[in-house]
């Protein structure tokens, strides 16, 4: 069965507009509907935004039978030349830029304890043939240069704030993950934050018209 986690009811219901419902439950505050859509069996958890959510939101997928976790939903861009407004990428890694115990082991920022490199593998479908990008993940929506001067130093080409902590809970779970993020806004164009209510609804027409290829993909 796909779990998908997905963080806000605009992006869920890209997928929910194609499924066909069986029931619907509330999990720890979550609410998660199971269903089939596109031919698959789907429990899809609608998160909430932020690290914590997400991680508790895979907890719940895993937990009801999810043998693959998928996120989607819209993200920010880093760079105009890796990422374009609208644009759907498949994620083959992400960082949590915010964890940070430097001072404690030396090690890059990001990497989580326990672990050796900051980067967490996704699980990239040989299907799908978007482009791969890096991406980070923080409990933060800004235009802070020093956030992005960071990101970049990082290897990141884009940011959001939830695939980093589903990609570390389904590491320990075994669980394969994919992501795909459709790009709202771009660093660099004017605000985020504006480019983000301009673009929005964009970005996620074109990640709903190709979640049947996305779930097609995971066998």
């Amino acid at each position: 069965m796909i779990g998908c986690v997905i963080a806000m009811d605009r992006e869920a219901n890209l997928l929910l507009d194609s499924m066909k419902l069986k029931k619907t439950q509330h999990v720890c505050g979550k609410t998660v509907y199971f269903g089939n859509a596109f031919g698959k069996d789907v429990v899809l958890v609608v998160s909430g935004v932020g690290k914590v959510n997400a991680a508790a939101g895979a907890c719940i997928a895993i937990a009801q039978g999810a043998d693959v976790v998928l996120n989607f939903g819209a993200a920010g861009g880093l760079k105009p030349e890796h990422t374009e407004i609208g644009k759907l990428y498949l994620i083959d890694k992400a960082v949590q830029y915010d964890f940070d115990c430097t001072q404690l082991n030396g090690l890059p920022i990001g990497t989580l304890d326990g672990e050796t490199e900051n980067f967490l593998p996704l699980f990239c479908p040989p299907s799908l043939g978007f482009p791969r990008r890096a991406l980070g993940t923080g409990d933060r929506f800004n235009d802070s240069p020093a956030d992005h001067e960071l990101l970049l130093q990082l290897g990141c080409d884009i940011r959001e704030m939830e695939a980093g902590a589903i990609a570390e809970v389904c590491k320990y779970a075994g669980v394969p993950f994919v992501s795909v993020k459709a790009i709202s806004d771009v660093y660099g164009s004017g605000s985020t934050t504006e480019q983000f209510r301009q673009n929005c609804a964009f970005a996620l027409q074109n990640l709903k018209s190709q979640l049947k290829t996305i779930l097609d993909a995971l066998e």
